[in-house]
């Protein structure tokens, strides 16, 4: 009985070992409650999950070791007769089923509600490229890219950052629409327990709901491997005040009709060499020196050489068409959306001049406008 005490002992030892690393890995490694209901919920459901684990742990493990001790050959140097017991088996059967049931059915039921985006009140379009989102607002006219924003390697959100975040509304329900054009990618933003694969040709949907009294700003990455810089694709999403969203909504519109005047300015001159050259460079190093380097060699076969390409010194009318709407099936993506009429000018004329290509080609804003209107 002595021994049986110490081993009674001995296991709550362990138990309490066990317990307490699920609560360090509670405050510590654990997954993150959120701030939105279906967030909660999921991490409820997680830890009841948690919990049920290691109680099965300390009940299975504490049969083992008591048959490791007080069935030990020494302790019963005859063995048993009997080969099974068809009560057990249906016991331990039994108890797995109802297990697995207890945690499917609120499982079931929090999956049904986490996909349900029906009756949305904001849809937003989320492309994924290489190596950047694009957001487009369903309901307003407002689209825009979001790429990593560069800073300082000491700043607190190093490399979490972008120069354009994605703004939503508090206390309204976001319907994402999630695709990409390249390659798979992953929106993932865990506070708001959304994530989706970006696959090209599909439209993957989900939802959230962020609570008025949870305002502020949210983090997540691209979670799906998709090409060198995949880990260089941050997603900032800054829930605001219905009130302020509409400031929000405003100050875009207002850019937009500054960029239309801008576009049109553009087009209305004829830029010098130097001029598109300077800008063309500028553009360059920000949007595809990460593909096809500084000095135009490219990575082949993924990111072609620019320098002697057909491309870069063939008929100007097929580098236009390339550079705005990329090309499919291929990691070439369109700048036609990203860029404005001025930067693609400059860029292909950067191309077509820059590591002894040296073709002459002057591209004008107008050109390209000319292009995208159909009229080139």
């Amino acid at each position: 009985m002595a021994i049986r005490r110490k081993l009674v002992a001995s296991l709550t030892i362990l138990m309490s070992i066990m317990l307490s690393g699920v609560v360090q890995a509670a405050s510590d490694l654990n997954m993150r409650p959120g701030v939105t209901e279906t967030s909660i919920a999921a991490y409820d459901l997680h830890m009841m999950v948690i919990w049920v684990m290691t109680v099965i742990a300390f009940v299975v493990f504490g049969a083992m070791f008591y048959s490791f001790i007080f069935h030990r050959k020494s302790k019963n140097p005859t063995p048993a007769t009997w080969s099974h017991s068809t009560k057990m088996e249906f016991i331990w059967t039994i108890i797995p089923i109802i297990i697995l049931i207890f945690l499917t059915i609120p499982a079931v039921k929090l999956l049904i509600k986490m996909e349900d985006a029906s009756n949305s009140d904001l849809s937003i379009q989320v492309t994924g490229s290489q190596w950047k989102w694009h957001y487009k607002y369903l309901d307003k006219d407002i689209e825009f890219f979001s790429n990593l924003k560069k800073h300082d390697v000491s700043d607190e959100n190093y490399l979490l950052d972008v120069d354009n975040e994605l703004v939503i509304p508090a206390g309204v329900k976001v319907r994402f629409l999630v695709t990409a054009d390249d390659v798979i990618h992953a929106w993932w933003v865990p506070d708001l327990a959304v994530k989706k694969d970006a696959i090209p040709g599909f439209i993957n949907e989900m939802w959230t709901n962020v609570p008025e009294d949870k305002l502020g700003t949210y983090r997540g990455q691209c979670t799906e491997l998709c090409g060198k810089d995949h880990g260089f694709m941050p997603i900032v999403v800054k829930v605001v005040s219905q009130a302020d969203f509409e400031v929000w909504v405003a100050k875009k519109d207002e850019e937009r009709k500054l960029a239309e005047a801008a576009a049109a300015k553009a087009a209305s001159e004829n830029w010098d060499m130097d001029k598109l050259m300077a800008l063309g460079e500028t553009t360059y190093e920000a949007k595809c020196a990460a593909c096809h380097k500084s000095d135009g060699t490219g990575t082949p076969p993924l990111f072609p050489a620019l320098k002697d390409s057909p491309i870069a010194i063939g008929p100007v009318a097929d580098h236009i068409d390339i550079v705005v709407n990329g090309k499919t099936g291929t990691a070439m993506a369109g700048y036609g959306a990203q860029l404005s009429d001025a930067e693609l000018a400059a860029v292909i004329t950067y191309e077509r001049n820059a590591w002894e290509n040296n073709t002459g080609d002057r591209v004008q804003p107008a050109k390209i406008q000319a292009f995208k209107a159909g009229n080139e």
